[in-house]
């Protein structure tokens, strides 16, 4: 198949796992045997114009401006997967679009400014619910209600009234908690198409490491993270190390036990190798996620996870038996002896649950089936009495 991706890189400023997965798929949907093409478009290199916060917003705004659709005509693919679009690309040129256009769903930008629904402390859907212009009133957008006025103002309408959602013969979703938020914003079950992300790992047979008596949390440090909530509730005689960086650093220093370290920026492939000698992923996450790879990277090292209720980690970790999910309101000590006592049993299982659901094997035959129902859509639209 004939494949044209279209992606809006990040900036390189905000470490973006959306930009390592687009490249990791590109890579092995040609590795699958398929002809790919990546139509792109980096927010470090337009933002060197003085005008670009102006010239993004109006994009942003009126879904109007920079635009793939004469490079896709030219190269003339069997299908279109758009991955993001926010901000360096307009929306409305994909209604011109006839071939068969599938979207994947990373974050739930289409029905928040912030992407996360997340706001003050906790989960909030008031946009989607109803109050399309909370998002301004709190300003949700980088605190700041200028920069929320475009993204306020393009989705006023909700999500039936999004260019790339109205389009797309199919929506991928990463996991099942995104599925049942889409569905519950307004999103036909029939269009939504659920396909775990995958990372590559060391395979099960290469993983090792012993269990050096250590809880690992790996996460940014940031409010919707959830982690300076959870230091302030760590026992003080349980291990703890701390993987990530971010604006909270300094609070959760203040707040944590001695029992803590805090290890700074580990790169993917460093995280990896040491994941097997850890005890086990701690994920205190307040957002609902969507799907982080450090899960799937927890799995293939054989850790078992310790998850939150109220994310989608959580509900994976129920769902494949591969780990204990708790509650905030419950003790902490019992949940962590009950963890350190039925976690070594759990490794190979989780192992295996990543060789089954997060693998590229996997995910290659995942998407192609949302691939074919695509274009076994568009087919019927082109022949459909007019």
């Amino acid at each position: 198949m004939k494949i044209a991706v279209v992606h809006s890189f990040y900036t390189s400023a905000t470490p973006s796992g959306e930009n390592a997965l687009v490249r990791d798929q590109v890579r092995a949907l040609r590795a699958a045997g398929h002809g790919v093409e990546l139509f792109d478009a980096h927010t470090d290199e337009l933002a060197r114009d003085p005008l670009y916060p102006l010239r993004a917003a109006a994009r942003v705004a009126s879904g109007r401006g920079r635009n793939p659709l004469s490079r896709l005509r030219a190269y003339a693919p069997d299908l279109v997967h758009v991955h993001n679009l926010f901000p360096n690309f307009g929306r409305s040129w994909v209604r011109h679009w006839d071939g068969p256009l599938v979207a994947t769903l990373h974050n739930y930008r289409p029905m928040c400014a912030a992407a996360t629904l997340y706001r003050a402390g906790a989960v909030c859907t008031r946009c989607p619910d109803g109050e399309p212009w909370a998002a301004l009133r709190y300003g949700c957008y980088r605190e700041s209600r200028a920069a929320t006025l475009p993204l306020a103002w393009a989705g006023r309408h909700g999500l039936a009234r999004d260019p790339l959602l109205a389009r797309a013969d199919r929506l991928v979703v990463n996991s099942r908690l995104s599925e049942r938020t889409y569905q519950g914003a307004g999103v036909p079950a029939e269009r939504l198409v659920l396909v775990p992300n995958f990372v590559d790992a060391p395979q099960a047979g290469e993983a090792g490491g012993d269990d050096n008596g250590r809880w690992l949390v790996a996460a940014r440090l940031t409010a919707e993270k959830g982690v300076l909530e959870l230091l302030r509730q760590w026992p003080a005689d349980e291990p703890l190390d701390v993987v990530g960086d971010g604006e909270l650093l300094a609070a959760c220093r203040a707040v944590a036990p001695s029992s803590v370290r805090f290890l700074g920026l580990l790169d993917r492939t460093e995280l990896c190798r040491r994941m097997p000698s850890w005890r086990g992923l701690v994920f205190p996450s307040r957002w609902y996620e969507v799907a982080p790879c450090v899960q799937a990277e927890a799995l293939a090292a054989g850790l078992p996870i310790l998850a939150f209720e109220g994310s989608s980690v959580a509900e994976s970790v129920q769902e494949l038996g591969t780990g204990l999910v708790t509650q905030w309101d419950q003790p902490l000590a019992p949940v962590l002896r009950e963890a350190a006592t039925r976690f070594p049993s759990l490794r190979a299982h989780c192992r295996q649950m990543y060789a089954d659901h997060f693998t590229e094997r996997a995910w290659i035959a995942r998407i192609a089936e949302a691939y074919e129902e695509a274009v076994r859509v568009a087919d019927d639209r082109a022949t459909a009495p007019a």
